[in-house]
């Protein structure tokens, strides 16, 4: 277990360890003030590289020093009220005999990973004999396996939602947008981290007692993959937006079309029938008014109507 010389047995109680040889692990949920002193402290962190943990607001980055590697890494977390994706920073700092994990809370793989490490002894020796750098391999590659749930789910939605566009009963632009959103977060996530898991193949060399290239290999292969995917699924939802905008103006246009259709056929007996109200008001009433007028007016109604309908069959209207 890892201790403070100069205040033993004081560890944060929201800080968990594992040692097995001459490594530590040390994983911290949630860093607050005490956590930042016991680290600066203990392995004489950089208090800005503490700062930066702390603060949740950072690029993803890598900071290089000669006892230790500083990393900053990005993880998109489903908000299933909001139904989109959520940033969530976590940090690692790394060095030849400790890898020190600090992460804002629930953080499955890592979670997964850890407790494995804690109740075998077979995993410890397998994650931990090859190295800090070997083991931080191992969170990410567990991160990187966990992600693709997350994209299945993002790939159902889309054809969910790729059935629901071309249905005239259904409006998807709600839909359309929260998961256009969510994609847009997801490759703010991931793009960033596939250019640094490039940076970070090269820095962990000293770090491990392995030669690591290979491992990186498969791991810059799933992260392509999960790239590509979303740049897929972002250009199918940009067609489906199309669409459904398309579709939506012809549903409306359509409606207006039968809206004037409907005119046509009642403003004629709105104008004759009020020119015929007229006429027997100022000419004596009814009883004054010729029995056939009435029948002329119909028939001057069904040729307007014709003509209104007529005209607007020409134009292509109805």
């Amino acid at each position: 277990m890892v201790t403070n010389e100069k205040n033993p047995g004081k560890k944060p109680l929201n800080m968990k360890t594992i040692t097995w040889g001459d490594l530590t692990w040390v994983d911290i949920i949630q860093p607050t003030e005490e956590v930042t002193k016991y680290l600066i402290e203990t392995f004489n962190f950089h208090p800005m590289d503490i700062e930066d943990s702390l603060s949740l607001r950072q690029l993803s980055k890598i900071e290089e020093y000669p006892q230790y590697l500083f990393v900053i890494f990005h993880l998109p977390i489903y908000d299933k009220v909001r139904r989109v994706s959520i940033r969530k920073q976590w940090s690692v700092f790394l060095g030849d005999k400790f890898l020190v994990t600090l992460r804002p809370g629930v953080f499955e793989p890592l979670d997964e990973l850890f407790h494995e490490c804690e109740i075998s002894e077979e995993v410890r020796k397998e994650h931990f004999s090859q190295g800090s750098g070997y083991l931080l391999y191992q969170i990410l590659d567990g991160t990187l396996d966990a992600y693709f749930p997350v994209l299945d789910k993002i790939m159902s939605l889309t054809d969910d939602i790729e059935d629901n566009v071309f249905s005239e009963r259904v409006e998807e632009a709600e839909e359309l947008s929260v998961l256009r959103r969510d994609i847009i977060t997801q490759r703010r996530v991931m793009f960033p981290t596939r250019t640094l898991l490039v940076e970070l193949e090269k820095k962990l060399k000293r770090f491990s007692k392995i030669d690591l290239a290979l491992y990186f290999s498969d791991l810059m292969d799933h992260m392509n993959k999960i790239c590509e995917t979303l740049d897929e699924v972002t250009d199918i939802i940009e067609v489906f937006k199309d669409a459904d905008y398309l579709l939506s103006s012809y549903r409306a246009n359509r409606g207006i079309r039968a809206q004037v259709v409907m005119l046509a056929l009642i403003l004629p007996f709105l104008i004759i029938l009020g020119l015929y109200g007229a006429y027997s008001l100022f000419y004596g009433g009814t009883n004054q008014t010729s029995p056939y007028l009435f029948f002329v007016l119909l028939a001057i109604v069904i040729v307007i109507t014709g003509a209104v309908l007529y005209f607007l069959r020409r134009r292509h209207l109805i």
